[in-house]
């Protein structure tokens, strides 16, 4: 068993990844509150399906914008600091949901004023974050920190959501607002007495052109381009989280609303938790294709039920396989990438699994307005397996992409390692 257990190495090796760790898992659990509160109370306000979907539109032009700056961003200031302010300002954010929904008459437009600030500040932390966990692991411990961050994600994602919908059903939203709102000032203190991690020496202010000095090393990387691509066609495609709280009604089961959405973070946490196997293989591009193709009939089963229990048996395998996608897509980004492009990739990286699920909402949206919820949902699951394999075919480098024999990755090992050599002379 212990082969399947995670590997502790990060956190018993790093106390800057211990403290990170627990500050993402109390600020994400309380992000998942809001994750659920904002679509139900904008179903409540307007009882529009398009309405939910939409959500998802304001959010997609700062994610564009403010990823690809943020991920410059992180590569020339100290990403300690940026972390924490935007941590700072989405716990504001929380203030402003939480006072509107206390209104006698709580307001529609601040709820997507709301949600588009938000996809700012997550679009700029988010780089900072991904380029930050890198420089606080050893480079061999980054398949473990990769399951343990997994881990850390899907126990909010388990949680947040399954709280969420006793609390919005019994307590009211105001409550899942004012609790998202106390995780993050418990996250900033947790923050707070991190090592700074200032630019590195080769890094280039932020500006256009080394943003597209980034997109050009992307481009270059033909495997990365895979996981990028993959993984964006799987979300908006088939991304269903828009349609839940519809496709519980059609049902007759509002009751198991919150464990819908807690259903893809509890196959998720399944993987987490015995992800042990993960560092033994070595071919990650593979495995990214299969779990994004799963991830896609998984989706399409879901929708074709007409049982709540199948329906929450099928999105939790969806979720499992999604996870292990991430982790597969993770570990070739951190094993493979310069430390002074870290932050722009990481930008480029936010894209790809951002824009896909935001994009997502505004497509499942549209086609459960058009054609029926459930259609909305195993259509986009059978059209994500077909685009997955097409790429698939598309994109070879991916699929022959081998953690030991990648000069990309050699060299990275080679930078850490002459980083740690020289570090006491520095000092």
């Amino acid at each position: 068993m212990s082969s399947f257990l995670p590997d502790l190495s990060p956190w018993r090796a790093s106390a800057d990844f211990r403290r990170l760790w627990l500050a993402g898992l109390v600020s994400g659990f309380g992000s998942f509150l809001t994750f659920v509160a904002l679509p139900v109370q904008v179903k409540e306000l307007t009882g529009s399906a398009a309405a939910v979907g939409a959500i998802g539109a304001v959010e997609l032009v700062p994610l564009i914008v403010f990823g690809l700056y943020g991920g410059a961003l992180a590569d020339s200031l100290d990403k300690r600091g940026l972390i924490i302010w935007t941590e700072v300002g989405q716990g504001v954010l929380s203030a402003a949901l939480l006072v509107n929904s206390l209104l006698p008459e709580p307001v529609v437009w601040p709820l997507y004023v709301v949600a588009a600030l938000s996809s700012a500040l997550v679009s700029v932390q988010r780089p900072a974050l991904d380029s930050l966990w890198p420089r606080i692991v050893a480079h061999d411990h980054l398949p473990a920190a990769a399951s343990l961050n997994a881990l850390r994600w899907t126990v909010g994602g388990v949680a947040g959501p399954a709280v969420a919908g006793v609390v919005v059903a019994y307590a009211g939203l105001g409550w899942a607002y004012a609790a998202d709102l106390l995780t993050f000032v418990v996250s900033v203190v947790l923050i707070i007495p991190l090592a700074s991690s200032p630019a590195a020496h080769e890094a280039a202010k932020p500006s256009l052109k080394a943003i597209a000095e980034g997109a050009r090393y992307a481009w270059s990387r033909k495997e990365l381009l895979g996981t990028y691509a993959i993984d964006l066609a799987a979300m908006f495609l088939a991304m269903p989280l828009a349609l839940l709280p519809f496709l519980a009604d059609e049902l007759h089961a509002e009751w198991s609303l919150g464990l819908m959405y807690a259903a893809v973070p509890l196959g998720s946490l399944l993987v987490s938790v015995t992800s042990g196997w993960t560092g033994r293989i070595h071919r990650h591009g593979r495995m990214v294709v299969l779990a994004a193709a799963l991830w896609g009939v998984a989706i399409a089963a879901a929708g074709a039920v007409g049982n709540v229990w199948l329906v929450l048996l099928f999105l939790t395998v969806a979720g499992g396989c999604d996870m292990v996608s991430g982790i597969f897509r993770g570990v070739m980004w951190n094993q493979t990438i310069p430390d002074e492009l870290r932050g722009r990739l990481a930008g480029i990286e936010l894209l790809s699994y951002s824009v896909g699920p935001t994009l997502g909402q505004v497509r499942s949206g549209g086609f459960a307005a058009w054609w029926g919820v459930r259609a909305s949902v195993w259509s986009g699951g059978l059209l994500c397996a077909g685009a997955v394999g097409l790429l698939a075919l598309c994109l070879p480098k991916l699929m022959t992409y081998d953690a030991r024999t990648s000069e990309h990755a050699k060299s990275v090992r080679e930078q850490r390692t002459a980083a740690r050599a020289s570090a006491p002379a520095e000092s």
